[in-house]
């Protein structure tokens, strides 16, 4: 558990520490890089999910999993920050680099996240994307006022 508890902490200092801009070459699916204002990391509910694919080598998996996901979160109408990851190659042994994706989003308000769980294109990115992973595991956090 701590090392999770210290994956999420750098991830989310690492989601402040980007400052007014990010990268983003999803548009092309190439090195064709454009930048995009940064929303604000908020601090109220942060959902941090970890996937782990079935067939982690598999390129034609990594694409469809990368794909539904993106397109999803285009599409969210409640997450207010998204973070895509991979795991890093890491040289200590606290890093749990097991995962095959993760996930962490950030929402206004519990109710926010939850209408995010309804909304429809959450539902259609299982539905595109469940028989690719494994195994999900989520961990919702409330900030610390």
């Amino acid at each position: 558990m701590r090392t999770i508890g210290t994956t999420l902490l750098f991830l989310a200092l690492a989601l402040t520490a980007y400052g007014q801009t990010e990268t983003d070459s999803r548009e092309s699916g190439n090195d064709n890089k454009r930048t995009l204002p940064m929303k604000e990391f908020d601090p109220h509910f942060a959902h941090t999910v970890f996937f782990w694919l079935k067939n982690p080598d598999s390129h034609e998996d990594r694409k469809a999993f990368e794909t539904s996901l993106k397109k999803f979160l285009d599409k969210s109408a409640y997450a207010k920050t998204t973070f895509i990851g991979k795991p890093p190659k890491a040289s200590r042994n606290v890093v749990d680099g097991s995962f095959t994706y993760s996930l962490i989003l950030t929402f206004e308000s519990a109710e926010a996240q939850q209408n995010y769980q309804d909304e429809p294109p959450h539902k259609v990115f299982i539905e595109e994307s469940e028989d690719l992973w494994e195994k999900v595991l989520v961990y919702d956090s409330q900030g610390v006022q």
